[in-house]
């Protein structure tokens, strides 16, 4: 979970390539609609995410033997209605600051969601609380450094939520 451009897609196919496990990108989840919105600048409503984390939790239930999706869930509502789909559900809030985030926005091409909705992720943003189930991860190191930290703090006893 975290912002537009914090790395959900790629650590979370790596993550689920070193698992052995399947990957899904919320972001093919989106109707026409909501991509047609978010690519005119307009960010999503809470009524226009609904059907979508519907749809995504759908996915997360099928999978409940194994599986990594990569998806925003920047609320702690939107992660609650995710977990009524499938209880067992640990997050990863992928963590980092505004300049590193604009930046790699910057270098992506062809993507729907213009840099411009980035203040309004942030904004929108709960992070991960204490007795959600997951951990908080920073996005300074590369993909590799992050995916053999988050299996450390995964398969390790308990779920810290200290931020590495």
């Amino acid at each position: 979970m975290g912002v537009s451009g914090s790395g959900k897609s790629v650590v979370g196919a790596a993550l689920a390539g070193c698992l052995g496990v399947p990957f899904a990108d919320a972001d093919d989840f989106h109707p026409p609609a909501n991509r047609a919105k978010m690519t005119s600048g307009e960010a999503l409503s809470d009524d226009d995410r609904y059907p979508w984390l519907e749809s995504v939790g759908q996915w997360l239930a099928a999978h409940a033997s194994g599986g990594v999706m990569g998806c925003s869930a920047l609320k702690r509502k939107y992660r609650d209605q995710l977990r009524r789909h499938a209880p067992g559900l640990r997050f990863v809030h992928l963590e980092g600051s505004r300049d590193v985030i604009t930046r790699r926005q910057s270098g992506r091409v062809g993507h729907f969601m213009p840099a411009s909705l980035l203040a309004s992720q942030f904004a929108t943003l709960e992070p991960l609380q204490p007795d959600e189930p997951g951990v908080i991860i920073g996005i300074d190191e590369g993909v590799d450094a992050i995916v053999q930290e988050l299996r450390r703090r995964l398969d390790g006893p308990g779920q810290p939520m200290e931020k590495k």
